[in-house]
């Protein structure tokens, strides 16, 4: 979560699937957490710009751990998931937005292989 502090995400909302499956269908799953990311400042723009646009908030990143122990994490592509709405100015906000996630994404990866 430090990785989305840099870039000014917050996580708001947070599933465990893990936990969620057992629960509800007694079903054994591996470790696979949804995170619900945000970045205050840019969703306050994004909703300038199209009121719609809270349909698609926020920025969902996956956790995930395979049995070998290796650990995935992989986040919404927002520009395409903005394509269901037909706003230019909704594109570029979205194009922030994926730029700052691959960052994220970038200082996970690094620090991993370190």
């Amino acid at each position: 979560m430090t990785a989305l502090k840099t870039e000014g995400f917050g996580v708001i909302s947070r599933i465990d699937i893990q936990q969620t499956l057992k629960s509800k269908i007694d079903v054994d799953f591996r470790p696979y957490t949804i995170l619900g990311a945000c970045n205050p400042g840019l969703a306050h723009e994004a909703l300038q710009v199209e009121d719609k646009v809270g349909l698609m908030l926020p920025c969902n990143v996956i956790v995930q751990q395979y049995g070998s122990g290796e650990v995935e994490v992989a986040a919404i592509d927002p520009v395409a998931s903005m394509q269901a709405i037909d706003n230019p100015e909704l594109t570029k906000a979205a194009q922030v937005v994926r730029d700052k996630l691959s960052r994220v994404i970038e200082l996970l990866r690094q620090g991993a292989s370190e």
